[in-house]
C-alpha cells in the first residue's frame, strides 16, 4: 500500500490518491467516450493497494499507464500517455529556450546578467549553460521548502546561487605580505618569495587571479602600498649593486641610506656616492613604474573562472607614508592616468584611496601631494574611489600612527562596496577575511502588499511584521548555506584555504574549513528603499523628511535584527546596501506582473539600488549626501555614495576634492564620482565630449559611454542588462 511519494525535486510527501483519479479523469475528458467514474475508482484502488509503501512519481505514472492499457479504454491510455509526454516536454522547454538564446547570442537579461562577463564567447556560453542548469538543482535539492517558496514568490534573492553547490565563499581581502614573503602554491606548482618589485607585482596578479578561480565573488588587496613597499627598497639595493659591479667601487654604505623620496632627478652636478645613489633611485623609479603599469595591464587582460571574465579585483592604498610606499602610490597613479592599450581607461583593478586625517587629507599631511594626484587621476579615469577612514564606524582603537603595520587596523573594501571589518569571533580587521554569502530582501514587495491598508500606522506596522518574518527566514537561509559551505575540505581551495583566509594556515588538506570561515560575514541585503517608502507613504526619502525618518527606522531595524542573529547563530551577521546588477530588474519585472504598474514603484524597469536616492530625482550633491549618509553606519556589510557630475572633470580635480570633503563632513564611509567619458570601441580613444559621434582619432562611429554599473566600470554598455540600461538613461547630474 502506497504511503509516501518521492517527488521529482526529491521531496517526500504523503500519498494522495485523488491525484491519480484526477489525472485519469483529465485523460478521459480528452477522448470521445467521456468519463467512466467506476473505471477511475477501480484503477485508483488497484494502484493504491498494490504499490510499495514509498514510490516515485514516475513509478506511479507507469502503473497508471499499464492499468489503462489493460483496460477496455485504450483511448484513455493513449490520451494519458500523450498528456504525460507533453508535460515532460513543457518541463524541458524553459531550459531549451534559455539554451537557444545563449547559442544564438541573444542580447537579453540572461546573457547580460553580469556585465563583466562576455557570454557570447565559447567560455562565456559554457558559464551560462552551467549557471542556468545549476540554479534549478539548487532549488530542488539544496534549499529548504520555505526558502524555495520565498525565492519563487520574489521575497528574497540568493546571490551567486549557481555557485551554491561548489561550497565556495564570496570574496577575500588578501594578506599579500604573507604570499610575497613565503611564496604560495596554486595547486599545480609553487611560487618562490619575491625579491624585486617586478616579481612582487606579478605575484599580486597571480594571487588575485588564482583566488578568483576558487571563489564566486571579488578579490581585493587591503594595503597595496604597504605590501609592495619593501620590494622598492630591494630593487634600489639591486640597482646600487649593479653600479658597484660596473664601477668596481664599494657602495654598501648606500644600501640602508636614508631616502626622503623616490623622485627622478637629473644627475647634472652630482658626484661620487651622491651621483650613484640618485642614479640608482632613477633606475628604481623606472622599474616601479613599469611594474605598476604591468600590474594594471595584467589585471585587464588575464582571465579567471569561466566566461572570459577578467579578475574582479580591487586594491586599497594611500596611507603608507614611507618613501618606498609613496613611490608605489605615485607610479601606480601615474600609470593609471596614462591608461592602457590605446590610452583607454583601465576597468580593473578598482582602485580605492584610503583617506585619513594626519596622513593624506590636509595640506600639512605627508601624503597630501599624492591625494591631490589621486583626485587628478579620478577626474580623468573614474578611479580611485575614496574610502573614508575617518568615518566614525571605520575607525579602530588599535590604530597608531607610529605602528609600521597600522594597515592591519585600517578598514578596506571591495570596489563594488562590500565591506568586512567588525568581528565578534576574532580580530577586528579586513585582512584575511571576506563575505561568506549574502541574500537580498525585496522590501518593495513587502510594502506593496500593505498598500491597501488605509490607516497609515496600521499599514506601517503590517510592513514591519512582514519584514520581521522575512528577516528570520533570510537569516535561516544564510545559516543553512553556511552549514553546507563549512563541510568543504581545505584541499578544495588550495590558495584561499592555505595562504589567504584568516587561520587557514593551520588547516591540513583533508580538514574541513569549518574552523576558520566563521571569521567571515553573512550579509542581509535590501533593494529599493525609495520604492518601498513610495508604497508606504507616497514619497521617497529624497523628497520628504517623514519618508527619511521611516527609511532610517526600517534599515535600523534590519541592523538590530542582524545583531540579534549574530548572537543567536554565533556568526557575524551584517546588513548590506545591495549592489544590485541583474537583480535590479528581476524583482521589478515579477512584481509588476503581479501588482501592475504602480506610479513611482513598478513603473520603471528597475528598483533603486539599496538606500540610494533615486537616480532620476534631481537634487544637489549636498542634499543627496545628507539623505544617504546616515545609512552608511547601518550597513556595515557595504555601502557606497555616488555623485554624478556634468562635463569634463579632467581639468577640474577640485570637484573631486569637494566630494571627498562632503564625505568627510557627513560621515560617509565610501564614495565615488561619475562623469562623462566616451570611448571609441574601434581604437580605444577617449574624451568627455557630450556630443561625440565620430572618433577624431580613427573616424569610427562605435562610440560608447564608459560608465560605472554598481561600483565597477564596464568597458561597453552593450553588456548591460535592460534594468541597468534603463537606470543609466534615467541618471541626472548633481550640482556641487
Amino acid at each position: 500500500m502506497i504511503q509516501t511519494v518521492v517527488k521529482r525535486d526529491g521531496r517526500i510527501v504523503g500519498f494522495n490518491e485523488q491525484k491519480i483519479s484526477g489525472a485519469i479523469r483529465k485523460a478521459m475528458l480528452h477522448t470521445n467516450n467521456g468519463e467512466d467514474s467506476n473505471l477511475i475508482q477501480q484503477i485508483t484502488d488497484r494502484i493504491s493497494m498494490s504499490g510499495n509503501s514509498q514510490m516515485t512519481v514516475e513509478e506511479i505514472q507507469n502503473k497508471v499507464e499499464n492499468e489503462l492499457m489493460k483496460s477496455r479504454r485504450k483511448d484513455v491510455a493513449r490520451a494519458y500517455i500523450s498528456y504525460r509526454n507533453l508535460r515532460n516536454v513543457a518541463r524541458k522547454a524553459k531550459t531549451r529556450d534559455i539554451f537557444l538564446e545563449i547559442i544564438n547570442v541573444k542580447s537579453n537579461d540572461i546573457t547580460r546578467e553580469n556585465a563583466n562577463m562576455n557570454a557570447d564567447t565559447p567560455a562565456g556560453m559554457m558559464m551560462k549553460f552551467s549557471s542556468e542548469t545549476t540554479k534549478p538543482f539548487v532549488d530542488d535539492y539544496l534549499l529548504s521548502e520555505d526558502v524555495r517558496d520565498a525565492v519563487a514568490h520574489n521575497y528574497i534573492h540568493i546571490h551567486d546561487k549557481d555557485y551554491y553547490p561548489t561550497k565556495s565563499l564570496t570574496c577575500c581581502q588578501h594578506p599579500l605580505d604573507n604570499i610575497l614573503e613565503h611564496g604560495f602554491s596554486a595547486g599545480h606548482g609553487s611560487s618562490r618569495p619575491a625579491k624585486r618589485i617586478e616579481t612582487a607585482s606579478v605575484i599580486a596578479c597571480i594571487s588575485l587571479e588564482t583566488a578568483q578561480n576558487e571563489m564566486h565573488g571579488g578579490q581585493a588587496i587591503p594595503a597595496f602600498d604597504f605590501y609592495l613597499a619593501p620590494y622598492v627598497r630591494m630593487s634600489y639595493v639591486e640597482e646600487v649593486k649593479n653600479l658597484e659591479t660596473l664601477m668596481g667601487e664599494d657602495c654598501s654604505d648606500l644600501y640602508e641610506s636614508e631616502i626622503n623620496d623616490y623622485l627622478k632627478l637629473p644627475l647634472d652636478g652630482l658626484k661620487g656616492k651622491e651621483r650613484i645613489k640618485q642614479h640608482a633611485i632613477n633606475k628604481t623609479v623606472a622599474r616601479v613604474h613599469q611594474a605598476m603599469e604591468a600590474f594594471i595591464h595584467n589585471m585587464n587582460t588575464i582571465h579567471s573562472r569561466g566566461g572570459n571574465q577578467v579578475v574582479f579585483s580591487s586594491i586599497n592604498y594611500g596611507t603608507d607614508t614611507s618613501a618606498e610606499g609613496r613611490c608605489v602610490i605615485r607610479e601606480l597613479l601615474k600609470s593609471t592616468y596614462s591608461g592602457v592599450g590605446n590610452g583607454e581607461t583601465a576597468i580593473f583593478p578598482i582602485q580605492i584611496w584610503k583617506k585619513k586625517r594626519g596622513v593624506n587629507y590636509l595640506p600639512q599631511d605627508k601624503n597630501y601631494d599624492l591625494y591631490e594626484l589621486a583626485c587628478k587621476v579620478t577626474a580623468r579615469r573614474f578611479f580611485p574611489n575614496f574610502l573614508n577612514l575617518d568615518a566614525t564606524f571605520n575607525q579602530s582603537e588599535d590604530w597608531k600612527a607610529e605602528d609600521p603595520k597600522r594597515y592591519i587596523h585600517e578598514v578596506a573594501t571591495m570596489g563594488c562596496r562590500t565591506r568586512v571589518f567588525e568581528n565578534y569571533f576574532g580580530p577586528k580587521t579586513s585582512i584575511g577575511r571576506g563575505n561568506i554569502s549574502f541574500t537580498t530582501i525585496n522590501i518593495v514587495r513587502l510594502a506593496i502588499e500593505c498598500m491597501e491598508i488605509k490607516d497609515k500606522e496600521e499599514r506601517i506596522n503590517s510592513f514591519f511584521a512582514k519584514l520581521d518574518k522575512v528577516l528570520d527566514l533570510t537569516a535561516k537561509q544564510l545559516v543553512e548555506r553556511y552549514n553546507f559551505q563549512k563541510t568543504a575540505y581545505a584541499k578544495q581551495f588550495p590558495m584561499v584555504m592555505r595562504s589567504l583566509w584568516l587561520g587557514a594556515d593551520k588547516l591540513k588538506a583533508d580538514d574541513t574549513i569549518e574552523s576558520v570561515i566563521n571569521q567571515g560575514t553573512l550579509s542581509i541585503g535590501f533593494i529599493g528603499l525609495a520604492e518601498c517608502l513610495k508604497a508606504l507613504l507616497g514619497k521617497h526619502h529624497g523628497e520628504d523628511n517623514e519618508a527619511q525618518e521611516l527609511g532610517l527606522k526600517i534599515v535600523t531595524y534590519m541592523r538590530d535584527r542582524a545583531n540579534d542573529f549574530t548572537k543567536m547563530y554565533q556568526h557575524n551577521f551584517s546588513v548590506l546596501a545591495t549592489p544590485a546588477e541583474g537583480l535590479s530588474g528581476k524583482f521589478t519585472l515579477k512584481d509588476r506582473k503581479e501588482f501592475g504598474e504602480l506610479e513611482g514603484i513598478t513603473d520603471r524597469d528597475y528598483y533603486t539600488n539599496s538606500n540610494h536616492v533615486p537616480v532620476y530625482y534631481k537634487c544637489s550633491a549636498k542634499h543627496k549626501a545628507e539623505v544617504e549618509a546616515p545609512y552608511h553606519d547601518l550597513t556595515r556589510a557595504g555601502h557606497i555614495f555616488y555623485v554624478e557630475i556634468d562635463g569634463d572633470a579632467t581639468h577640474n580635480p577640485q570637484v573631486i576634492m569637494n566630494v571627498v570633503d562632503m564625505m568627510d563632513h557627513y560621515n560617509i564611509g565610501y564614495g565615488s564620482v561619475n562623469h562623462n567619458r566616451n570611448r571609441c570601441m574601434t581604437c580605444g580613444f577617449e574624451n568627455a565630449d557630450n556630443t561625440l559621434e565620430t572618433c577624431p582619432h580613427c573616424g569610427g562611429h562605435h562610440i560608447d559611454r564608459l560608465q560605472r554599473i554598481t561600483g565597477y566600470l564596464v568597458g561597453t554598455t552593450d553588456r548591460w542588462n535592460n534594468g541597468k540600461l534603463a537606470e543609466l538613461n534615467d541618471r541626472v547630474r548633481h550640482d556641487i
